[in-house]
C-alpha cells in the first residue's frame, strides 16, 4: 500500500490582534498612522528618493512603541500571538526569547505595490491590517522551493492549497499574519481608491 506524506511545511498564523490580550483601538491606529505619515519628514524624503509609493516609516522611525502609546498596545498584542506562533513552530529557544526588532507604518495609495522579498536576519516577520478598502490587494506569498522548480510542470487549477506555487491571503482589518522571516511574499498592486494601511515587523532571537 502506498504511502504519501506532506513534508517539510511552511506555517501561517492569522488571528485577530485583540484576541489574545490587551486591546487596541482600531480608530486610535489608523489615526496615528496618518498623524506620524504627516509629521515624518525623513520618511517623506526616504520614500520620495526611493521612488517608494505612498508612505512607509521603515527607513526613518526605529521606535514607534517608545513614542506612541497606542504602538506600545500593539507591541504587547503581538508579543502573545509571536510566542503563540512560535510554540506552534516548535521553536527550541534555549534560554533566550523572540523580541519585537523592528515596527513601520505601510500607507499604499491606489497604484501601489510593494515587490517580492524576504526579511533576513529575522525569525518571525509579519503584518497587522489597519485599513483594507474593498477591492484592495492580498499579500502574495510564494513557495520557498519554486526556484528550485526548473523542470516541473504546472499546476492544475484546483491544485490542493500544500500544492500551489502562490497563495493569496486576503486579510481583514484587525488581522495579525505571521510567517517565519525566510518566506518570500509581496503585496500586489492596490486596485481600490484608498488607501491601504497596515503595520509590519520582525521578530529576532535574543
Amino acid at each position: 500500500m502506498s504511502d504519501i506524506r506532506s513534508l517539510f511545511a511552511t506555517r501561517l498564523y492569522r488571528a485577530a490582534l485583540n484576541e489574545l490580550g490587551p486591546g487596541v483601538d482600531a480608530e486610535e491606529l489608523e489615526t496615528s498612522c496618518y498623524s506620524i505619515a504627516e509629521d515624518d519628514e525623513a520618511g517623506q524624503e526616504w520614500c520620495e528618493a526611493n521612488d517608494y509609493p505612498g508612505y512607509t516609516s521603515y527607513a526613518s522611525l526605529t521606535d514607534l512603541p517608545w513614542r506612541f502609546p497606542i504602538f506600545a498596545d500593539v507591541k504587547a498584542a503581538l508579543d502573545l500571538h509571536v510566542a503563540a506562533f512560535a510554540k506552534d513552530l516548535e521553536f527550541e529557544l534555549g534560554e533566550g526569547k523572540l523580541e519585537l526588532e523592528d515596527l513601520w507604518i505601510n500607507i499604499l495609495p491606489e497604484g501601489g505595490t510593494h515587490s517580492s522579498h524576504i526579511h533576513p536576519h529575522s525569525v518571525i516577520s509579519g503584518t497587522t491590517y489597519v485599513a483594507m478598502p474593498e477591492g484592495t490587494s492580498a499579500l502574495k506569498l510564494e513557495d520557498p522551493r519554486l526556484p528550485m522548480m526548473m523542470a516541473a510542470p504546472t499546476r492544475a487549477k484546483g491544485a490542493r492549497e500544500e500544492l500551489k506555487p502562490f497563495i493569496y491571503v486576503k486579510p481583514s482589518v484587525g488581522d495579525v499574519l505571521l510567517w517565519e522571516s525566510w518566506l518570500r511574499h509581496e503585496v500586489p498592486m492596490n486596485m481600490a481608491e484608498d488607501e491601504r494601511i497596515s503595520v509590519s515587523f520582525n521578530y529576532k532571537w535574543v
